[in-house]
This record gives structure tokens, C-alpha cells and sequence, in this order.
């Protein structure tokens, strides 16, 4: 049983290499190994190369200094931390609140036994993302240093060590997401912030990482002084992989003990966390006088509230905004030093023009970026019907969708412009240019979406991911509009000598205007009707 079990869990983890959620059917062999190999290229070629690499760089001059134990504690900490995140939403889904566990609860199968089988996917994956660091990182180490056959056992068992930690502080990590989720109401906003924290810690990591390591390779002798001073039992977890026993069999002993403790808990826990439902407050009935909404307005509410209940549709259609107000930010923030570095360019003899060109380029390639009326029509599904059977025009329906892009994507526009206008001293026709081209841009690419999610539809998708990661109109629009924002900047690069800045813009806005005009004429009769009938 517990064999079929640890099948089943494994299995869905990796669903997505055997099953086609978007043609709703099992993939070839072919696809399936495809997958595979693409999985592992990724997981051994890029992150195993990036951490050779990093391991390369810290293992030589640490363990010339005598730390190799230094060197295990960094690497050691990475794959903890890599583990961890990897496998904690896994532990959280798939431990906790798992979608069968009514199903398997009501079978003759003991609690022990679910619990084993989970908890070992639960270590296997763990034991995959830690790996990606440690093996490169013992590899290297071999290489690097002399080894014998304590040094041997000693780095084997440094890496089964961390992937039980990593096991346990899944468990206690999934936990916490798994009650915190019971509690939450709006748990799409927690998701994507939660996302977007990630995102800018890894991002802030990894620009950092250089100078750190740097600056820990020149002063390993006192970091390392104070490793052992103020944090013994960390110096004793790198010591296991120089082959130091009696810090073998102390992390051994911890570490068994922890992992019993933790099964044991879980099992008697098991049923009341699986049985947990999210608690509802009890509210008074109050009569309310709810105010008539007009058509464009009832359904422009629906569609925002169709975009915020999914994380998954706000986190991988709405980037652009994200990084238009973080542009803004900066601008904000740093606003003297972008404008000295402006002057700075100036006093080059680099054409104003140019700048202001680069400028709008850079917000439309930005607000390209957004894409959340491509998968619109296709999210519906197989409930498009209900929008068919309204009382009101298919254009009605068409239009709340396209305003949700305009809007989410018009606001953050307006505020990278205006602190643009205001930090640059540009003349008043720039000025209005950098206003005006990005947001009728805005509204281009906002009508040629909606034209592709329309032309090319998903209806018959069972995961969401499929229309809105995976559909080759999504690939369209958000590279053919980056291409489109680059044209601004590549077409003046090219005539710049023969024609002003102004006159060039001006005449990017007309074409803009005009495509905008036949693409919304077409949507607006041929599109509804497609539509109406879809």
C-alpha cells in the first residue's frame, strides 16, 4: 500500500509530463520523455551549472585557508534554503490539504501509512532541489581538496542530513501556509504578494551575491573565527563533510530523532488538519439599498472580479504594471541621479531626441508586457455560455474585458509619464509626446489582445495555466508587442538624421490611432459576432 501511495503522490507532482491539461488527454511517449529531458537539462544544465560554478569560485580559496568547513556551511545553508521554498508549497498541497483526502480518510488505509507515503514525496523533492547544490558543491570539493574515505561518508552523509532538515522544515512551513490559508479571506492578494516578495528578495539576492562573496572570501579568517565562537553547532555541520565523526554521529542522532518526532506528530494531527474547512464568521443579517449599476458597469465587475480571484491570472498577466511603479520608484527615489546622468549624456552630444525616443520605448515595451484580455474569452470555458445568454450585446462583454487591461495598465502608465514630465527637462513637445504615444500604445495592444483571444480561442482547458500561460496567442501578443515598442526606437535610429523628433512621434501616433481604429472597428462587429457564437 504504501508503495501505490508514494506512486500516486509522485505522480502528481508531475502530472504535467504525462498529462496534456490543455488537449484534456494523456501525452505521447514521445512528449513525456521530451518533458523529461527539458526538466532535467534545466535542473542539471542550469541550476547545477550556476552552482558548480558558484562552488568553483568559493571552494579553492577556502579550503587553501583550511575552511572547507566555511565552505560547507555556505553551500549547505543555499540548498536548505532552496529546499525549502521548493518543496514547501508541495508540503502545504499535498500534505495538509490535498484534494483526496476525504477520499483516502475514507478507505481502510491506516493514517500512518498516508502519512509515510506523503512525507517521503515530501523528502524526495526536498532531496532533488538540495541536491542541485550539494552534489556540484562535493564534486568540487573532491577535486579541490585531498580526500579519503571519512571525507567520503562524511559529504554522502552531509547531503542526506540536509534533506532531512529540509524535510522537517517543510513540514513545519507547510503547516503554517496550510492554517494561515483556513484563516485567510483574500487569498489571491496573499498569493501574488507574497510572489512578488519572492521575486524581489531573489532578485535583491542575486545582484548582492557577488559583492558578498567577495568581501567573505577576504575576510574568511574572522567570519569564520566567529562561526566558531558564537556558533558552534554550525561549525560541527560543516565539519561532517570533512570527515569529522564525532560531528557525524551528533547530527545523526539529532537529526533521526527529529524526523521520528515529527512523524509522530504528524500522525496524530493528521485527521484534524486533512478534516479542517475554513471558518466562517457568523454575520447579522442588514438590509442594504444597493445602487442600480448600468450594463458597462455590471459587467466591467464581474471581469475584475474574475482577475482578482485568480493568482495565477494576476501574477503572469500583470508584470508590466508591476514594473511600470517600480520604474516609477526609482524615478521618485533617484530622481537627481537620473537627471544627472541625463545632463550627463547631454554633455556628450547625444541627441535629445534619441533619449526621449528611448523614453517611450521603454514604457510601451514595459506596458507590452500585460496581457490579461488575451486569455479572457478563453478563461470562460465551457461557461461561456452564460455571457452568450445575457440580455446585452456581445460588444457589451467584449469591452468590459478589454477595459480591465486598460485600466490595470493605463493607471501605472500615466504615473511612470508624469514622473517622467517632471524629472526631464524636456521641451513641452516631448513632454506631451511621452504622455500621449504610450498610452494610445496602451489601448493598441489592449484591442489587438482582444482580437487574438477571440481569433484563437481555449475553450476546453482543465487548468487555468493553459489559457493563460501556454496559448500560442498569449506568445503573440506580448512578443509581437515588445517588437512593436522596439520598432519606436529602431525606426528613428535609422532616419533620425532625416526628419524631427516631433514630426517622427507625431506621425507614430497616427499610425498607432488608425490601427487602433481598424482593429476596434472589426472587434466591434466581426469580433462579437465570432463571439456570440463561439
Amino acid at each position: 500500500m504504501f508503495k501505490i501511495l508514494l506512486k500516486k503522490q509522485m505522480t502528481e507532482i508531475f502530472r504535467g509530463y504525462f498529462y496534456d491539461a490543455k488537449k484534456n488527454k494523456k501525452r505521447s511517449l514521445f512528449s513525456t520523455i521530451m518533458f523529461i529531458i527539458i526538466y532535467l537539462a534545466i535542473m542539471i544544465g542550469v541550476l547545477g551549472g550556476m552552482f558548480t560554478y558558484l562552488s568553483a569560485g568559493l571552494c579553492e580559496p577556502l579550503t587553501t585557508a583550511g575552511m572547507g568547513w566555511l565552505y560547507f556551511i555556505i553551500m549547505g545553508m543555499i540548498a536548505i534554503a532552496l529546499g525549502s521554498f521548493g518543496s514547501i508549497f508541495n508540503t502545504y498541497s499535498g500534505l495538509y490539504l490535498s484534494k483526496d483526502n476525504d477520499m483516502l480518510l475514507s478507505l481502510p488505509i491506516p493514517t500512518g501509512c498516508i502519512v509515510a507515503a506523503r512525507l517521503t514525496s515530501v523528502y524526495l523533492l526536498g532531496l532533488l532541489y538540495s541536491a542541485v547544490v550539494m552534489v556540484p558543491a562535493v564534486i568540487v570539493y573532491w577535486i579541490e581538496a585531498p580526500i579519503n574515505i571519512s571525507i567520503v561518508i562524511g559529504s554522502i552523509f552531509l547531503i542526506i542530513i540536509i534533506s532531512a532538515v529540509i524535510l522537517v522544515l517543510s513540514c513545519v512551513l507547510g503547516w503554517c501556509v496550510a492554517k494561515l490559508s483556513l484563516k485567510l479571506k483574500n487569498k489571491s492578494f496573499v498569493t501574488v504578494f507574497l510572489s512578488l516578495a519572492f521575486f524581489a528578495l531573489y532578485y535583491f539576492v542575486y545582484f548582492k551575491a557577488q559583492s558578498v562573496i567577495q568581501d567573505l572570501i577576504m575576510n574568511a579568517a574572522i567570519y569564520g573565527q566567529k562561526v566558531k565562537d558564537s556558533a558552534y553547532p554550525l561549525y560541527l555541520f560543516g565539519k561532517i563533510a570533512e570527515g569529522d565523526w564525532l560531528a557525524i554521529g551528533i547530527f545523526a542522532v539529532i537529526v533521526a530523532l527529529i524526523c521520528i518526532f515529527t512523524f509522530w506528530i504528524l500522525s496524530r494531527s493528521f485527521i484534524g488538519i486533512a478534516t479542517s474547512t475554513a471558518s466562517t464568521a457568523k454575520k447579522k443579517y442588514k438590509e442594504k439599498y444597493v445602487t442600480r449599476k448600468s450594463i458597462s458597469s455590471a459587467l466591467l465587475a464581474k471581469e475584475f472580479g474574475r482577475f482578482t480571484s485568480s493568482p495565477n491570472y494576476m501574477l503572469n498577466c500583470t508584470m508590466g504594471s508591476v514594473f511600470l511603479i517600480i520604474i516609477s520608484g526609482a524615478l521618485i527615489i533617484k530622481g537627481g541621479d537620473f537627471a544627472g546622468a541625463l545632463n550627463q549624456v547631454y554633455a556628450t552630444g547625444m541627441d535629445q531626441g534619441f533619449i526621449v525616443a528611448i523614453i517611450i520605448t521603454i514604457i510601451c515595451v514595459t506596458a507590452a508586457m500585460n496581457d490579461m484580455v488575451v486569455p479572457s474569452v478563453s478563461l470562460e470555458g465551457k461557461s461561456i455560455w452564460i455571457g452568450q445568454s445575457l440580455p446585452v450585446e456581445p460588444w457589451n462583454i467584449l469591452s468590459a474585458k478589454l477595459m480591465v487591461q486598460i485600466l490595470v495598465t493605463g493607471i501605472p502608465v500615466i504615473l511612470c509619464e508624469a514622473c517622467c514630465v517632471v524629472l526631464f527637462d524636456f521641451g513641452i513637445a516631448e513632454k506631451i509626446m511621452i504622455c500621449i504615444i504610450p498610452l494610445i500604445f496602451t489601448v493598441l495592444i489592449a484591442l489587438f489582445g482582444l482580437f487574438l483571444g477571440i481569433k484563437m480561442p481555449n475553450l476546453t482547458w482543465t487548468s487555468e495555466l493553459a489559457p493563460i500561460k501556454q496559448g500560442i496567442n498569449v506568445m503573440i501578443a506580448m512578443f509581437g508587442g515588445a517588437a512593436l515598442g522596439m520598432l519606436i526606437i529602431a525606426v528613428y535610429y535609422l532616419i533620425k538624421s532625416k526628419i524631427d523628433i516631433i514630426l517622427y512621434l507625431g506621425m507614430t501616433a497616427a499610425v498607432f490611432i488608425v490601427a487602433a481604429i481598424i482593429l476596434y472597428t472589426w472587434l466591434k462587429k466581426k469580433g462579437a459576432q465570432i463571439y456570440r457564437f463561439l
